[in-house]
């Protein structure tokens, strides 16, 4: 661990080391799956039995939240790194956007070069927008970040609305119909057959096709999901000067919480998944119930979530300290297990991509888990950051950071 805050860092990189762990279960579709089964099992890669059982534990538990996690967590460590630059003498701003700056070419070049699914472009453009925002109170920060959740989930609630409306056309051939069925429906045998032949066919193809199809994604994605992750950064800056984030909190106060958001959360999912699937995953059932409604009682989840995790950590349990490191190492393991997955699944690797059922691209999850969590300790016990973690802020500063461990903070890392 650091030597310094160490408590507050060990329970922000527990936090952070879950949402990295979690956020796989339902990257991994992504991974290995035309891009409608992320939302729609119906789509692809089965919707019965073990398959089924599969897409409603995602559901039920993790689908977005997660996602939504890591979102609070970097709005808290937005207010961290600022307020240090500030006690060291570096100007915030500067520091700031230099870091967003250099996160964003990470991103695009995680995007294009790698993984369609990159989160680390969008991450850096809300970042850029929720700077001028760290000073409010935390009241404003609530407040605020409550009507940009509503805002997103009324935006979403239109694309279900074009839906229904654009399906009782005559000729639903509307490119924007197409395109929310490709999305989020059932894509022609053609579409998902399209998708197979790039993702297993060689590198040269797969990067034209992301340098044609997600060129100005970020932009786009930014317009869109935004408004949702800047109100989740807000939140977690609020849950941050709080103490719910710095660990500060009673366990009896996070198991209280915990039990709270989740009595609320959790019938409201499973209302809607009951929803789903007597719809048999329609378009429309799937933009409201999957991808709308949702946005109302997520954020009580995520609330839920985090205080499970920090209710349910041991210090010095084996497990904790494994996904702390982890956690402390997210920008490093984000990306490896990127390239684990596009090796597992891309047509220049082991070219499993649609071949699994659902339930089958869970043990890919559990190998990758392994992978992270043997290897994120031991590198911490001799290095200070992770190796992308230290080229980033090395980047950052315009010039190379110490790497290294002393012996006594090596020591104090075992």
């Amino acid at each position: 661990m650091h030597p310094a805050n160490s408590s507050r860092l060990l329970s922000l990189d527990l936090v952070r080391g879950t949402a990295l762990l979690g956020i796989l279960l339902l990257n991994i579709v992504g991974f290995g799956m035309p891009e409608a089964a992320y939302f729609n099992p119906r789509a692809y890669g089965g919707w019965h039995g073990a398959d089924l059982a599969a897409w409603l534990v995602n559901f039920l538990f993790f689908d977005g939240r997660m996602r939504g996690l890591f979102s609070f967590l970097f709005g808290a460590s937005l207010l961290i790194v600022t307020d240090a630059g500030a006690a060291a003498g570096r100007d915030p701003a500067r520091a700031h956007y230099a870091r967003m700056g250099w996160l964003l070419v990470f991103g695009l070049a995680h995007l294009w070069l790698v993984w369609s699914g990159d989160i680390l472009a969008h991450y850096a453009l809300v970042g850029m927008l929720a700077f001028p925002l760290r000073t409010l109170p935390v009241s404003r920060l609530l407040s605020l970040g409550t009507v940009l959740v509503l805002v997103s989930t009324a935006l979403f609630g239109t694309f279900a609305h074009d839906a229904w409306r654009m399906s009782l056309l005559p000729h639903t051939t509307q490119g924007a119909f197409t395109a929310l069925v490709n999305a989020f429906g059932m894509p022609p045998p053609s579409r998902i057959a399209s998708e197979l032949a790039v993702h297993r066919g060689d590198y040269a193809g797969m990067v034209g096709q992301r340098f044609g199809d997600y060129a100005t994604s970020p932009l786009a994605m930014l317009l869109v999901y935004g408004w949702e992750t800047l109100g989740y950064m807000l939140f977690g800056m609020a849950a941050l000067r709080t103490g719910l984030l710095a660990g500060a909190w009673p366990r009896a106060t996070y198991r209280r919480w915990w039990l709270r958001c989740w009595a609320i959360a959790l019938p409201v999912y499973a209302l809607l998944a009951t929803w789903l699937i007597a719809e048999k995953f329609s378009l429309f059932a799937v933009l409201m119930a999957a991808v709308t409604l949702p946005g109302l009682v997520r954020p009580v989840m995520i609330l839920g979530w985090a205080c499970l995790i920090l209710y349910a950590a041991r210090p010095e349990g084996w497990l904790t300290r494994r996904v702390a490191a982890a956690g402390r190492m997210a920008f490093s393991n984000y990306l490896a297990t990127s390239l684990l997955c596009v090796w597992f699944f891309d047509g220049y690797g082991l070219g499993w991509f649609g071949y699994l059922s659902r339930w089958q691209l869970y043990p890919v999850v559990l190998g990758v888990w392994a992978l992270l969590l043997l290897w994120s300790q031991p590198w911490l016990s001799v290095f200070r950051y992770g190796p992308l973690e230290w080229l980033w802020r090395s980047l950052a500063r315009g010039s190379l950071q110490p790497i290294r461990n002393s012996l006594a903070n090596r020591s104090q890392s075992h």
